[in-house]
C-alpha cells in the first residue's frame, strides 16, 4: 500500500507535469506543432496490406543480412588508437568519442542522438545479426516526440511505416465467464470489457502524434538507414572488460575476441543481461551472457530458446532481476481480426494467465499468451503424435469449448481465432524479467554510463521499454552535447541519471504493480467489493498515467 501511495503522489505531483510544446531550442532549432490532429480510422487498403507486409519483409532480408553493419574492416577505425591528448577540450575537429554496448533499439536511438550532435559513434554488437523476425512494438507519443527531437526524418520514417493504434478501443477484458463469491456483485460474460483505456486524448492534450505500432526490423533499418552513417556497427563484438584511463582520459575496452578500442564514453545499452552493468556494479561473472544471437530480436532458432530458458535462469541469480512468474509464447499472424475496426489492444484475463493482442498492421495481429508457472520452462519437441506442441497447448490453455481449460472455464472465442491463423514455427517462447529500479546503485560510473533495459528493464504491460529507452538515447546526448572538455564528461553522464531515474522508476513500479496485479486478478474479482474496486480505480488512475507517460518533456 506504501508503494501505491508513493506513485500516487509522484504522478499527481507537480514534478511530473508536463509543459506545453514549444520550440527546440539550439542548432538544431525546429518548431513543433502546438496541435495535432486526431487520426480517422480508415480501413487499410490492399495495397497498404501489400506495403507494410513487404517492408517487414525486406526489412527482415536485410536484417538477415546484417545490412549496415560492417562488412570488412579497414584496420583505420578511430576507436583503435586513442586521441593524442587523452584530455582535451571537444571541438569540431576533435569531438566527443562514444562507444555503445548494444544495436538494439536503445543503442541505436542512442548513436543516432549523438551522431546527430557531431560526435563520433562506434555501436558494438555481440549478436552474429539482427534477427530476421521480430513482432511490431509500440512507439508511443512519448518516444516519437523524442525521435522528433533527435532527427525529424527518424519520426517521419516512423510514423510512415507505422500504424495508428490510439484511433479505436483499447483496454482490459474478461476472459471467460466469471461470477462472484455468493452471487454477490455483477456476473461477468467471457468477452466483457472491464476497463477502456483512451490513448489518444492525453497524446493530443499534449501536442504529441498518435502512437504506432512499427515491426522491429523495419525500426531498425530505419536508424541504421537514417540515424547513423553506414558501418557504425560492428556485429560479433561482445565487451569482455574496460578500463578507466583517468578522470577526463577516456575508456579502454577489451572484446572477447581480444580487440582494443578507445573512447571518451561507453555507453551500455545491451540489454537486461548487460556486460557493461555486470561489470559496472561489480556484479558476478554469471550475471551476463549471451541471451540471445539476434540483436533485439531474440533466439534465432528453437534449439536457441531452450539453451535461453535455462541460462536466463541463473544470470537473474547472479545479475539481481527478478522472475515475473509468467512465461510468454508471441507471434504475428497474418489475420484480419474480427473486431479490427473498433479495437486495436486489448487483454483477455483469466486465472493465472491473460492473453494480449494488438493491431500489427498490415490485417495482422501480434500475440502474447502470458502464462503463470516456474521459470525455465521448455515445450517438448515436435513430433508424430504432436508436430505442433507450443500451438497444442496454448489452444488448451484458452480452450473456447466444452470443458474448457484445466481450471473448467472457457475462453472468449478471440483467443482462438488469432491462435488457428498462426503457424507452430512463428511461434516464440521466452520467460519475463525485470528488476528493481537502480536508484541507490546508479546508471554511472566515472565515464560510463546505462540505459535502456541494462538500467530499467520492466514489464510489458504499458508498452513502455523501448519507449523509455528512447528518452533515455535523448537525453544522454543532449548531456554530452554540453561537454566542453573531456574531463566534464562525467558530471554530464552524472547529470543524464538524475534527468531520468525518478521517471523510470515510477514506471517500472507501474509496470511491475500492474503485472503483480494481473497476477491476482482472478482471486480479487472473486471477492466482494474487491473487484468492482479494483476495476473502478484502474479506470480512474488511467488518464493520470497516460498523461505521465505522454509528456513532451524528459
Amino acid at each position: 500500500m506504501k508503494c501505491t501511495a508513493a506513485v500516487a503522489a509522484l504522478l499527481l505531483s507537480p514534478v511530473t507535469s508536463f509543459a506545453p510544446v514549444g520550440v527546440i531550442k539550439g542548432k538544431r532549432e525546429i518548431a513543433l506543432q502546438a496541435t495535432v490532429e486526431a487520426p480517422v480510422r480508415k480501413p487499410e487498403t490492399p495495397e497498404r496490406v501489400r506495403e507494410v507486409r513487404e517492408r517487414f519483409r525486406q526489412a527482415s532480408v536485410d536484417a538477415n543480412q546484417a545490412k549496415g553493419c560492417v562488412k570488412e574492416e579497414s584496420g583505420n577505425e578511430w576507436w583503435r588508437t586513442p586521441e593524442d591528448e587523452l584530455s582535451r577540450k571537444i571541438t569540431k575537429d576533435k569531438p566527443l568519442r562514444v562507444i555503445i554496448a548494444g544495436g538494439g533499439v536503445a543503442g541505436l536511438v542512442a548513436a543516432s542522438a549523438c551522431h546527430s550532435h557531431g560526435m563520433k559513434v562506434a555501436i558494438f554488437e555481440q549478436a552474429s545479426q539482427y534477427a530476421p523476425y521480430g513482432g511490431p512494438i509500440q512507439i508511443q507519443s512519448n518516444a516519437l516526440r523524442a525521435l522528433q527531437r533527435i532527427k525529424p526524418i527518424l519520426f517521419d520514417e516512423i510514423v510512415k511505416a507505422g500504424t495508428v493504434t490510439a484511433d479505436r478501443v483499447s483496454g482490459l477484458k474478461i476472459g471467460y465467464k466469471k461470477g462472484v463469491f455468493m452471487n454477490l456483485g455483477q456476473q461477468y460474460e467471457r468477452g466483457d470489457w472491464l476497463v477502456k483505456f483512451d490513448t489518444l486524448q492525453p497524446a493530443l492534450d499534449a501536442g504529441l502524434a498518435a502512437t504506432v505500432v512499427v515491426d522491429r526490423p523495419v525500426i531498425q533499418q530505419i536508424l541504421l538507414n537514417h540515424g547513423i552513417p553506414e558501418g557504425t556497427v560492428r556485429i560479433k563484438s561482445r565487451i569482455a572488460s574496460y578500463e578507466e584511463l583517468g578522470e577526463g582520459k577516456g575508456i579502454k575496452v577489451t572484446l572477447t575476441d581480444g580487440t582494443v578500442a578507445y573512447a571518451d564514453v561507453l555507453v551500455g545499452a545491451d540489454g537486461i543481461w548487460s556486460s557493461v552493468r555486470r561489470i559496472m556494479h561489480d556484479l558476478d561473472n554469471g550475471a551476463d551472457g549471451f541471451a540471445a544471437s539476434g540483436a533485439a530480436g531474440g533466439a534465432l532458432n528453437e534449439a536457441e530458446a531452450r539453451k535461453m530458458a535455462k541460462d536466463s535462469v541463473l544470470m537473474a541469480n547472479n545479475a539481481n532481476r527478478r522472475y515475473s512468474r509468467f512465461t510468454c509464447y508471441a507471434a504475428l499472424c497474418e489475420h484480419r481480426a474480427s473486431n479490427i475496426e473498433e479495437v486495436s489492444y486489448q487483454i483477455l484475463l483469466g486465472k493465472d494467465k491473460y492473453f494480449v493482442s494488438t493491431d500489427g498492421g498490415g490485417e495482422r495481429q501480434q500475440w502474447f499468451a502470458l502464462i503463470r508457472e516456474d521459470a525455465g520452462g521448455v515445450d517438448p519437441e515436435p513430433s508424430p503424435e504432436n508436430p505442433t506442441p507450443k500451438l497444442t497447448r496454448l489452444l488448451n490453455e484458452f480452450n473456447n469449448k466444452e470443458p474448457g481449460d484445466q481450471n473448467g472455464d472457457v475462453w472468449d472465442d478471440f483467443a482462438h481465432e488469432l491462435l488457428l491463423a498462426t503457424p507452430e514455427e512463428n511461434i516464440k517462447r521466452r520467460d519475463l524479467y525485470d528488476g528493481s529500479p537502480l536508484v541507490t546503485k546508479g546508471w554511472t560510473r566515472g565515464q560510463v554510463a546505462i540505459c535502456g533495459d541494462a538500467a530499467h528493464p520492466m514489464m510489458p504491460n504499458l508498452g513502455q521499454g523501448g519507449c523509455q529507452a528512447t528518452e533515455d538515447g535523448y537525453r544522454l546526448a543532449e548531456e554530452l552535447a554540453t561537454v566542453k572538455h573531456t574531463k566534464d564528461v562525467e558530471g554530464a553522464l552524472n547529470t543524464y541519471f538524475l534527468k531520468r531515474i525518478a521517471r523510470t522508476t515510477i514506471i517500472q513500479i507501474i509496470a511491475q504493480l500492474g503485472s503483480d496485479l494481473l497476477v491476482d486478478f482472478d482471486l480479487m474479482m472473486t471477492i466482494p467489493l474487491v473487484g468492482p474496486f479494483f476495476l473502478a480505480m484502474t479506470q480512474l488512475s488511467m488518464p493520470f498515467i497516460l498523461r505521465f507517460l505522454y509528456t513532451p518533456e524528459f
